[in-house]
């Protein structure tokens, strides 16, 4: 028998540095802050732009196809950008100047890139409020599979309608991709998070280093050392028979204060003089996903669940359920197990009885 929680609940791992947690379905949402999330990647957001700091986009592509829509893109005036005054639409060819030290190479992850769909057609600025709102707002327009980097976000998009800064030195991107069954839309997230984490191990791999561990944190967090070191947000539409999803990740690559970051966390494993690179960990993120989404959109996410649950850190973690009936608030112990069908957690109490654990929108 699964038992499906749906009066408001807490929740918080026994042992586990990564505490506390709240979950609860989604009936009565509560509010509650979690201590040691906070990272780099994420910062309180000004939710302003910088001062005297014009947007510039740049369009590119892999092939001559996708580089004459960049050009039709740009002679049309066919983008819509939340913020218009100052967005300046160029072609790669057209930048009059090298790019600043520090920003995101194009020409590198161009050269990188080994897909048939994803991450081909790029759109690139320095300075951006959110790439999640650029192809958004864009999807009818760009190739489904075209991503959207920023060097740095001042109105990122976070779950529950939060908005966060991010300051260079981190991955912050966005792309498209389209789905038919509704009811798969919510895994989506756990085939991107898996790609992050797989796409790390690879790059250690090819290049002789040691093992950066990142995990996953359900739903949707990245952590490395058990800190935060990235996250995943996908939003979708549905249109024309097909959902319209788009999917934003920020991953702490260089910023090292206040928690931890890729290269920190390297130079304290190793004395290597090597760093990772974002347009690397982008090219080979788009390979990895684009095989996994293969997998899961032909065999479903149960191909992929050993994998993830070798990556998730939740597999027999103990938790404490804190149920508020009426006037009562009730305690049971419970194991997680897994995943649902629908992708919620899966937990099993020490009666023996199945239930299923929601997140509460925002943590």
């Amino acid at each position: 028998m699964l038992l499906k929680l749906t009066t408001s609940l807490n929740f918080s791992f026994i042992g586990n540095s990564l505490r506390p947690l709240s979950y609860l379905s989604p009936r009565r949402p509560i509010l509650c802050r979690t201590t040691n999330l906070s990272s780099s990647v994420f910062m309180a957001a000004t939710a302003s732009k910088p001062s005297d700091s014009p947007c510039t986009l740049v369009l590119c592509g892999k092939s001559a196809a996708e580089n004459e829509i960049a050009k039709s893109l740009r002679d049309n005036a066919a983008l819509k950008l939340a913020e218009n005054d100052g967005v300046s639409v160029l072609l790669q060819s057209e930048l009059d100047k090298p790019v600043e030290e520090g920003s995101f190479r194009v020409d590198s992850f161009v050269k990188s890139l080994s897909t048939n769909r994803f991450g081909r057609f790029l759109l690139w600025s320095p300075l951006l409020p959110s790439t999640h709102d650029v192809v958004s707002l864009n999807f009818g327009q760009l190739p489904v599979g075209s991503v959207c980097v920023a060097d740095i976000q001042y109105k990122g998009r976070g779950r529950s309608k939060n908005l966060w800064e991010s300051p260079k030195g981190s991955l912050l991107f966005s792309f498209t991709l389209q789905m038919e069954d509704g009811n798969v839309v919510p895994l989506v997230q756990y085939v991107v998070s898996l790609a992050v984490s797989e796409a790390i191990k690879e790059i250690c791999d090819k290049n002789g280093l040691p093992f950066v561990d990142v995990r996953i944190k359900w739903p949707n967090d990245l952590y490395l050392n058990n800190l935060k070191v990235g996250g995943v947000l996908c939003t979708s539409t549905y249109r024309s028979k097909k959902f319209d999803v788009s999917v934003g990740i920020g991953l702490n690559v260089d910023n090292e204060k206040p928690t931890t970051c890729l290269n920190a966390f390297l130079k304290e494993l190793s004395d290597v003089d090597y760093k990772f690179a974002r347009e690397d960990i982008l090219a080979i993120f788009f390979s990895k996903f684009e095989k996994f989404f293969d997998i899961f959109i032909d065999q479903g996410f149960q191909a992929l669940e050993e994998l993830y649950y070798k990556t998730w850190l939740h597999s027999g973690q103990r938790v404490i359920v804190q149920e508020n009936n009426e006037d009562k608030v009730v305690e049971n112990v419970v194991t997680i197990q897994g995943l649902t069908s629908s992708g919620y957690l899966l937990a099993v109490g020490d009666d023996c009885r199945m239930c299923e654990l929601h997140p509460d929108g925002n943590r």
